[in-house]
């Protein structure tokens, strides 16, 4: 520990440097107080609810903005978004590019319909060009996003991707599992990418430290084929489609 500093004679001691509070995130937002702020979160919801009263049956799809046009895990999910629409299915993605745009263009282009609930983040993700002009949301709260995700979906399709999409699986199996949402649905798509934490849910969660119930990995699919897809998500919800909450 450095000695503390001594006074000079006839000098007034000077004040220790006060840093002002961190201002980063508060600038995120266009209110100035947390009072205020609970009505842009309000008005968040309220658009997106408005945005998507008349959706029928929905499936969300995740997974990486960084793939390419022309990859094994874009041409997977154009293949989804397509056999989803042609299904009677509406595509919701996360908006962005990547696995997002191609499930947006497979469902437009199948006739389908296409949303894109999109993110502001301070990189400005973009909209993708294959989302329905008027089904277009965009929110500055994630957790708002995610309430949307959940209440208007059907089913999650989840293909390989990094933290956002890992936080998008995560929170939808913690709200099945806790009885918050029904169960639907979470189909792991991509098992080359998916097998060891799939394996690693079910013999370690599971099988060794029993953190899990054997119930709990009833509405988690892994598979690679779209028509298989769609089997699952018709069998799991054979009285017909609701919302979630």
């Amino acid at each position: 520990m450095s000695d503390p500093v001594q006074p000079v004679p006839g000098k007034e001691p000077v004040p220790p440097t006060v840093h002002p509070a961190e201002t980063r995130y508060a600038r995120q937002t266009d209110f100035a107080g947390d009072g205020w702020r609970v009505f842009k979160i309000m008005a968040e919801f309220v658009n997106g609810f408005e945005k998507m009263s008349d959706t029928g049956p929905a499936v969300s799809v995740f997974g990486s903005t960084r793939v390419r046009p022309g990859s094994i895990e874009y041409t997977a999910s154009e293949e989804i978004g397509r056999a989803l629409a042609t299904n009677g299915f509406s595509v919701i993605t996360g908006g962005g590019p990547g696995v997002m745009e191609a499930a947006n263009k497979g469902a437009q282009q199948a006739g389908g319909v296409s949303i894109g609930f999109n993110i502001e983040l301070p990189n400005q993700q973009r909209p993708n060009p294959y989302i329905d002009r008027d089904r277009l949301v965009t929110f500055q709260y994630f957790f708002v996003r995610k309430v949307m995700f959940l209440k208007y979906s059907q089913a999650f399709v989840v293909l390989p991707g990094g933290f956002g999409t890992m936080d998008e699986l995560s929170e939808a199996i913690t709200l099945i599992q806790t009885q918050k949402s029904r169960r639907f649905p979470v189909i792991l798509m991509g098992s080359d990418y998916w097998e060891g934490f799939y394996r690693w849910i079910r013999n370690t969660m599971l099988g060794e430290r029993n953190y899990i119930s054997g119930e709990d990995m009833d509405f988690i699919f892994m598979e690679d084929d779209p028509e298989t897809v769609i089997g699952i998500i018709r069998e799991f919800c054979p009285e017909g489609f609701k919302l979630n909450f």
